[in-house]
């Protein structure tokens, strides 16, 4: 978590400094100012808030889960990365409960679990971001692209998406498997990562730095990018005005779910990053607020994961219809009665699906 890296990284730091002798009056003043303003907050606010997304997460990505498991094969690429994006959100959100308590109180799960939770939470955190990107790519080549990206698109979801997306997430959590670990600080546990003593700053910036660019700018341009390309697309022509206003409505809202989910959130690391480094002048009050801001949209930036199964998945026709079967008594028996009639249903989007899918 980026607020207790900070804090607890600069009072390793400065407490070092003490026992050379090279400490002062500011830097402590700065640590209990630091501490003071946060605690109260952060034991109400905090897992009050993980605590209703842990419960919105595992509803709402459990189901998609449920569903994808009783459809028994999946059907559409755009199945399948909803799938993949339902798994990464689950596992995220499956981690909130250990750091409500952690923020609530003290880190009572021992070293192993502080490894554990922290590698879940970073490969999770990266590869939901980073699915998202592959998304929008995928949208892109139906809709401008539809003629001839079948086999690129089928090929990015089979198999690109290992390789670009949950292979990267997992490279990156070899700084927790290196780093993480319990330590006692203030009366209570923390469960955090503890760099080497020397140029301790400089490694907390530039796993910041990391975050911001892989988890945030990049798959940020991907999508942005992409769904600006689509919206042009979409807005030439006069057949299927309906079909388009709605595809561009909801591609928008896609857009600013997004970026005003995780901007915020990384905009509070970067200027606390610039403060850790000297860069912007230190003050009580502005530590006071960044900290505040840190917690808030950390949160924000959270509750992304409940918005994925509505944007991606409850808001598409075929979804809902398999939904309502998937909890029916009589859904399988159903299922099997149409199918026989219907005949199976192709493995490969067509156009038209590609397009409704910017709205599902």
């Amino acid at each position: 978590m980026a607020y207790y890296e900070h804090v607890v990284s600069l009072a390793d730091y400065d407490n070092s400094s003490e026992e050379s002798g090279d400490s002062d009056m500011d830097t402590n003043l700065e640590e209990l100012c630091n501490r003071v303003s946060g605690d109260d907050f952060q034991r109400i606010f905090l897992p009050t808030v993980y605590g209703i997304i842990f419960l919105l997460g595992i509803i709402g990505n459990g189901l998609v889960v449920i569903v994808m498991g009783y459809q028994k094969k999946v059907k559409t690429m755009t199945d399948k990365y909803r799938l993949h994006l339902s798994v990464a959100d689950l596992l995220l959100v499956l981690t909130l409960p250990f750091w409500a308590v952690d923020a609530a109180s003290s880190w009572y799960f021992g070293g192993f679990l502080c490894t554990i939770v922290h590698l879940i939470y970073t490969i999770n955190l990266y590869s939901s971001v980073l699915i998202l990107a592959f998304i929008s790519v995928d949208r892109y080549l139906a809709v401008v692209r539809a003629t001839n990206s079948q086999s690129t698109r089928k090929l990015l979801a089979d198999k690109v998406i290992y390789v670009a997306v949950w292979l990267p997430a997992a490279v990156l959590t070899v700084p927790d498997l290196v780093f993480s670990t319990v330590q006692e600080a203030n009366s209570r546990t923390n469960c955090l990562r503890i760099y080497p003593e020397e140029n301790n700053v400089y490694w907390v910036a530039a796993f910041r730095f990391q975050h911001i660019l892989v988890g945030f700018v990049l798959p940020g341009l991907v999508i942005l990018t992409c769904y600006c390309i689509i919206i042009a697309q979409l807005s030439q022509g006069s057949k299927g005005q309906v079909l388009k206003r709605k595809a561009l409505k909801t591609t928008v809202i896609l857009i600013l779910c997004f970026f005003s989910c995780w901007l915020p959130y990384c905009a509070a690391i970067f200027v606390d990053t610039l403060m850790l480094l000297n860069v912007i002048s230190h003050s009580c009050a502005l530590e006071q607020s960044l900290q505040t801001w840190l917690f808030i949209t950390e949160a924000l930036a959270y509750f992304h994961c409940c918005l994925n199964p509505i944007l991606y998945a409850f808001l598409g026709v075929k979804f809902k219809k398999s939904a309502r079967n998937a909890l029916s008594v009589n859904s399988r028996m159903s299922h099997k009665i149409l199918t026989k009639k219907r005949g199976p249903i192709s493995s490969v989007s067509t156009e038209s699906e590609s397009s409704s899918v910017l709205y599902s």
